[in-house]
C-alpha cells in the first residue's frame, strides 16, 4: 500500500478507528497489538513479543495479554465487515471447545478474522521459536473449527466482508462500492 494501512483514511476517520469499532460491538475493551508510540491515541495498545514475525507474532502478543477464554481478532484493512458478523463468529466459537475458529471466505482462510482461545497460545509460540511465521500452519496443530463460505452464506453473511484492502487499486475500490451504495 505505500503508508500505514491503520492511519489510512476511510470515511470520517481512519481504517483503525473503523475496526475498533466494529470490535466494540462485540466486546467493550478492544486492544491494539502494534507500535505503542504510533497508536496509542486510539486505544490500548499491546507490542509484540517477537517482533518481526508478521501477524502470528501480533496474535501470540494478544494471547499473552488477554485475560479471557475467547479472543476475537480483526485485522485493521477489512472494511466492510460487520458487527453481526462478528457477533455471530464469536457465537459460533462459545458454542464449541476449538482452540480457534476460522472463516474460510474468498477461497481461503481468513485467520486474521477469527476467534482464538488464550490456550492457543503455546502452539502460537512454539511455531514462532521455530521460525514459522504463516498463521496458516498452525490450524493442523490446534482443534480448529472451519466456517466454509457456504455456512457464511447461510447465516445470512455475504463473502465481501473479507475484502481486503492491500493496494490502491483496492483501496479505491472498495470506496467506490461504498459510495455507490450510499447513492453518492
Amino acid at each position: 500500500m505505500g503508508t500505514d494501512k491503520a492511519l489510512l483514511r476511510f470515511g470520517a476517520g481512519n481504517l483503525l478507528e473503523l475496526a475498533i469499532d466494529r470490535v466494540r460491538a462485540v466486546s467493550p475493551k478492544p486492544a491494539i497489538v502494534g507500535a505503542k508510540d504510533r497508536y496509542s491515541p486510539y486505544g490500548n495498545v499491546i507490542e509484540d513479543q517477537f517482533s518481526g514475525c508478521g501477524p502470528l507474532g501480533g496474535i501470540h502478543a494478544a494471547l499473552c495479554a488477554t485475560q479471557t477464554d475467547l479472543n476475537l481478532v480483526l485485522s485493521v484493512d477489512m472494511p466492510l465487515m460487520t458487527p453481526a458478523f462478528l457477533r455471530w463468529l464469536v457465537q459460533v466459537a462459545e458454542s464449541g471447545k476449538q482452540l480457534a475458529v476460522v472463516p474460510d471466505a474468498q477461497g481461503k482462510l481468513q485467520p486474521l478474522c477469527a476467534v482464538y482461545r488464550r490456550a492457543a497460545r503455546r502452539v502460537v509460540e512454539r511455531a514462532l521459536k521455530m521460525g514459522d511465521y504463516k498463521v496458516g500452519r498452525i490450524f493442523p496443530l490446534l482443534p480448529t473449527r472451519y466456517i466454509s463460505e457456504g455456512e457464511l452464506c447461510a447465516a445470512g453473511f455475504s463473502r465481501d466482508i473479507f475484502r481486503n484492502l492491500n493496494t490502491p487499486a483496492d483501496y479505491e475500490a472498495v470506496t467506490a462500492v461504498l459510495a455507490e451504495a450510499r447513492g453518492e
